[in-house]
């Protein structure tokens, strides 16, 4: 038996499956399963699936194993060779071991054994789909990555980003002194040299200094400059960093570190717009632009008596807030496709969705930094053409995700039997699934039904079998 072919039915926007079985009882009871959800096409054998699989296109293959002529194995290998982002899950009656892991090997997505629980069949097709969602979208990432806008090294997509973006250009052409705060890594630096590349001064110097890397005894001297003999190994008079920057711009990054004698002269010289080299009174006229970088609360700085109240006042011309990863998450992927595109890995494909939803949902303390480091190292552990999970470094922070409740740990299961181990932990997996289903959905059934692919009653069912409540996700809405 078979449904007339998709060319025939008109278009269809539901996800197209191909089901391959030599009983026409089975077949039926697929169609059963699948047929509201999908678009469902029935195939008799081997030979007459391998003929629709050279014609059309499927999201999902789900075939017997056992079939005269062609079986599962040589419809998987041809689906795999032909159309690779095609998910396919066996069925067979004749479970084991060895068959399973090696349709996992050959690119199967699972397996199911006869006999199965309908609304099994449906979580798994579901998941095949949603699978196949993620590698399609992790396939376009380079692409996206390759077109991501870029302001002067600030890259990224998300709103959080181009309203900052949008700040700093306004920002820039008005002669302010400008406060950068946020979280270290998060790209303040960048955000100073965009000021500059932006604003009139464009063609003078931009220096950059971190005062919280100056030595206590030094920073007068670094900023300011020094007079021939005015301190031990002054052998000659030396120009500051403020005369250096004359036209240009000034990044003083960390300014909160800057000792509280400094910041007197400090916030003297933005006033007066003058320094005056240490040994020495002579005034020199300076023209800087400052823009300054600090991850602290300035302003609790300065209620603790660590930061002067005049110079806080002097610099805060204007605030811009660069926006943590956390803040921007939708931008990870793109980033961390950028930076692999900058490695020298040139073999290295991509990653798979697993790691990019690693990545996507690890806190990043320090940000773009750290996100840009974890890449590195990943490109350099990677063994196989894309970058998994157990590529990614777990120094980096908390990137894995955490352990299926419910599953055994290795050991235990390999003292189980076979289907026992695989049935408690595929439970914890539906199990967890559903949690997440339900949880961005607020216990909307109707709505995690369809992102599911199956119908209303068949979750319910699966919800209840599970024990996941959808009252425990309600704010309000009705499922």
């Amino acid at each position: 038996m078979s449904t007339p072919d998709a060319r025939e039915q008109g278009p269809d926007a539901r996800p197209a499956v191909l089901v391959v079985d030599d009983k026409e009882n089975m077949l039926k009871l697929f169609a059963r399963i699948l047929g509201d959800a999908y678009a469902v096409t029935t195939a008799p054998d081997g030979a007459r699936a391998l003929a629709l699989l050279s014609t059309r296109a499927f999201d999902v293959v789900v075939t017997d194993i056992q079939m005269p002529g062609a079986d599962g194995f040589t419809v998987l290998r041809e689906v795999k060779r032909s159309a690779p982002d095609t998910e396919v899950v066996l069925v067979t009656a004749y479970a084991s071991v060895p068959k399973a892991v090696e349709a996992i090997k050959e690119g199967a997505y699972d397996y199911l054994s006869k006999p199965f629980d309908p609304d099994e069949v449906a979580l798994v097709v579901a998941r095949a789909l949603e699978r196949r969602r993620q590698r399609k979208d992790a396939a376009g990432l380079q692409a996206r990555a390759a077109r991501m806008p870029d302001f002067h090294g600030l890259l990224g997509t998300s709103p959080a980003l181009r309203k900052t973006h949008a700040l700093l250009a306004q920002v820039a052409a008005r002669d302010l002194t400008v406060v950068l705060t946020g979280e270290t890594g998060t790209g303040k630096e960048l955000a100073a040299r965009a000021l500059h590349r932006e604003s009139p001064r464009r063609d003078r110097p931009f220096v950059a200094v971190n005062c919280g890397a100056l030595p206590a005894d030094l920073v007068e001297s670094e900023l300011f400059g020094h007079a021939k003999g005015a301190f031990t190994g002054a052998t000659g008079a030396k120009a500051g960093l403020f005369e250096e920057a004359h036209g240009g711009t000034l990044f003083l990054d960390e300014v909160g570190d800057l000792p509280l004698p400094v910041q007197v002269k400090l916030n003297r010289a933005l006033q007066e717009k003058e320094v005056r080299r240490v040994g020495t009174t002579t005034p020199v006229t300076v023209d800087v632009r400052v823009v300054a970088a600090t991850h602290r609360d300035l302003a609790a700085e300065v209620a603790q008596g660590r930061f002067r109240e005049d110079l806080y006042y002097r610099l805060d011309g204007v605030t811009v807030r660069m926006p943590s990863l956390r803040e921007r998450r939708e931008d990870i992927p793109l980033l961390a496709m950028h930076f692999l595109s900058t490695a020298h890995r040139p073999e290295l494909e991509g990653f798979t969705p697993e790691a990019l939803q690693v990545l996507s949902a690890a806190p990043w303390p320090g940000n773009v930094r750290q996100l840009q480091n974890a890449v590195a190292r990943a490109v350099a552990m990677a063994a196989g053409p894309r970058i998994t999970p157990e590529d990614l470094p777990p120094e980096s922070g908390p990137l894995r995700p955490a352990a299926t409740p419910g599953a055994l740990p290795t050991e235990a299961l390999a003292k189980r039997p076979y289907r026992e181990a695989v049935d408690q932990v595929r439970d914890a997996v539906s199990r967890d699934y559903l949690t997440a289903l339900m949880q961005e959905f607020s216990g909307n059934v109707t709505h995690a039904a369809e992102r599911a692919g199956m119908e209303r009653e068949s979750l319910h069912r699966l919800l209840k079998r599970y024990g996941v409540r959808t009252e425990d996700f309600k704010r309000g809405e009705s499922s």
